[in-house]
């Protein structure tokens, strides 16, 4: 049995875990439960409390999801070299730590508990100063070191003068050249020069182009520049190495406070989650009781719209151990369970609650009943499913339990149900668990007057608009309102006397006061079915046309004669000048018929049958022959 998916808290989960950031925060959302210890409890409300004080008086804290971190101090304590980009990740979250601090030391002067967690963060800034300092844009800064510096100023140096080199012999030898610019080709500095020009340019040939005409050389003054500035880069290469493997160490050496602070992190957007989720729901902290008792002022249910959820006024346990709510169909009776176990599940778990004011107790655990169980994989059908889970649920209760339970006994005979509700109902009050039931049954609204620790409730319902108001009445019993909504939605009268005799006797039908006038219902016209003659359609068809009829082929307008007369799919063959062809009836008209062409024994095969055909079946009438008559398809 699911109880977060069935009273829908799985769905406040989601919510909450999208008012955290980091991954930790959200695998600690998912897996929340119920706490049992008092002063647990206690100190996680008061944490939510002050985590939404501190939101609503200095914003939302300035936290970042962390996992990238993580990842640069396993490859730091793996002694590998971090890149530019892993230490300026290091860079950033400790920037972040920096601000989280600072915003904790600014809600010390609301004496806010939560502010003190300051005192564990170490935003390391000897470390990060250093960063900073030599990595910029994802790369090592020119100046983080002398060396580094001193080695880039001579590399720019050198490649101007590789350059200028190559423009001096460019300008000499203009005639020479296919281009009048230098080009790089496999990083040499390179000169376009025409292929019957070669020997005039000292150099070595580098690339060429696609038709061969020209030559990519790469003068020979050029040259020693390039080999000087090759050394150039292995020296800034082995610099910038050095200062990686430096931070490295450096990280390296922090990760143990690292550590400290990004578990700090996780706890901090765990806390913080919560008091923004109070937040986004206007909730409020609740107080926890152990003693039984359950006390709710206009409680709504989190996930409905505020505009439109109609408060609830609940209390339960002070007196009477369960209620049994009854009411018309539509009337809110399970939403108003699910309101109450929802938000004393959120109390329990730390949460602030949708309540003007809350009084909850704590719960050893909450079971329910809610809902079509049917379970077409298992065979279950509706009834025998919900009494398993009814079974399952009473094997579970105790004193110490909250119980709800949706339309008892219902999905079988009214009469074997209604027994079986009150005997779940004695077993629930044996169990001696808090409870909240659901019904329709009249018997069980006398059995909860009469039994001691048990209440009625009703949902109030507006007669007038056939609405519902959602609001929950204690003490007294509802009625269903069936007779009363389809008398006001049109059932015929005398439709509504067989229903209240059936269920209250031929007495109450003398005394019931319809609503509306004595009329009855108009009936409508629908559709009417034909049912086919059989045989008539296709006796027609075959007479339609005969062989040896004159007809003219649509769309075609072809005149033919027909060969074969329409079969029982409304198809004929129709012989055209230069074959023959199968044509539904539809598409073919009768030109001129048989007999007004034809002598009455006329013999058709002259017509339809070839020379060598005609002479095979004379044979075959006259003696016996091994020819076979061909047809044509």
């Amino acid at each position: 049995m699911n109880i977060e998916k069935q009273i829908e808290f799985d769905k406040i989960k989601a919510l909450w875990s999208d008012l955290a950031v980091t991954d930790q925060a959200k695998e600690r959302i998912a897996q929340a439960a119920i706490f049992f210890s008092e002063s647990d409890l206690k100190k996680q409300l008061r944490d939510t409390t002050e985590a939404r004080f501190l939101i609503e008086k200095l914003g939302t804290p300035p936290l970042q999801n962390i996992s990238e971190i993580k990842e640069v101090m396993q490859s730091a304590q793996k002694a590998e070299c971090l890149t530019p980009y892993q230490l300026e990740r290091v860079e950033i979250c400790l920037a972040c730590i920096k601000r989280l601090k600072s915003y904790l030391e600014r809600g010390k002067m609301f004496e806010n508990s939560l502010a003190y967690y300051d005192e564990n963060l170490d935003p390391l800034s000897e470390l990060r100063q250093e960063i900073s300092s030599k990595i910029r844009n994802g790369e090592v800064d020119d100046f983080a070191t002398k060396e580094l510096q001193q080695i880039r100023r001579q590399i720019i140096r050198c490649e101007e003068q590789m350059k200028q080199k190559a423009e001096q012999i460019l300008r000499a030898n203009k005639e020479c050249m296919a281009d009048n610019y230098c080009t790089f080709r496999n990083g040499r500095i390179c000169l376009p020069v025409k292929k019957d020009y070669k020997w005039k340019i000292s150099g070595s040939v580098i690339d060429k182009s696609s038709t061969g005409s020209t030559l990519f050389i790469e003068p020979s003054g050029a040259a020693k520049y390039y080999e000087e500035l090759q050394l150039l880069k292995i020296g800034e290469e082995n610099e910038i190495y050095h200062i990686l493997y430096t931070l490295s160490a450096f990280v390296l050496e922090s990760v143990p406070v690292l550590e400290e602070n990004l578990a700090m992190i996780e706890k901090l957007d765990f806390i913080f989650s919560k008091g923004r989720l109070s937040l986004e729901m206007e909730a409020e902290e609740p107080k926890i009781n152990t003693e039984r008792r359950i006390m709710m002022r206009s409680a709504r249910h989190p996930l409905m719209d505020k505009k439109i959820a109609v408060p609830l006024q609940f209390e339960l346990g002070k007196e009477q151990r369960g209620i049994v709510i009854t009411g018309p169909n539509t009337g809110g009776k399970t939403v108003a369970m699910k309101t109450v176990m929802l938000n004393c599940i959120m109390a329990q778990c730390g949460l602030h609650v949708t309540c003007k004011e809350a009084d909850v107790c704590m719960n050893g655990s909450y079971l329910c009943d809610i809902g079509d169980g049917q379970n077409l994989s298992e065979n279950l059908s509706t009834f025998s499913a919900h009494i398993t889970n009814v079974l399952s649920v009473l094997q579970e209760a105790n004193k110490d339990s909250f119980v709800i339970m949706d339309e008892l006994g219902s999905g079988t005979d009214p009469a074997e149900g209604m027994g079986i509700a009150v005997a779940i109902l004695e077993e629930l009050k044996k169990s001696g668990a808090l409870f909240l039931v659901t019904t329709h049954y009249p018997e069980i609204k006398e059995y909860a007057d009469k039994t001691e620790d048990i209440i009625n409730a009703r949902m109030t319902f507006d007669k007038e608009t056939l609405r519902p108001t959602y609001q929950m009445v204690i003490g007294e019993a509802g009625d269903s309102c069936a007779f009363y909504i389809a008398d006001r939605l049109g059932m015929p009268n005398e439709m509504l006397r067989t229903a209240v005799r059936a269920a209250y006797g031929e007495d109450a039908v003398k005394s019931y006061v319809f609503q509306k006038p004595e009329h009855k219902a108009d009936k409508k016209h629908t559709a009417r079915i034909y049912k086919e003659k059989s045989g008539k359609k296709n006796t027609e068809l075959g007479t339609k046309y005969k062989i040896g009829d004159s007809v003219m082929v649509y769309p075609e307008k072809k005149i033919g004669i027909v060969c074969v007369p329409v079969n029982e799919k409304g198809v004929l063959r129709v012989q055209l000048p230069d074959k023959k062809i199968w044509i539904n009836h539809k598409r073919v008209k009768l030109h001129v018929s048989a007999t007004e062409l034809y002598p009455e024994d006329y013999d058709f095969s002259i017509v339809f049958d070839t020379v060598e055909n005609r002479k095979k079946r004379h044979d075959m009438q006259r003696k016996y022959t091994d020819a076979v008559i061909e047809t044509e398809q």
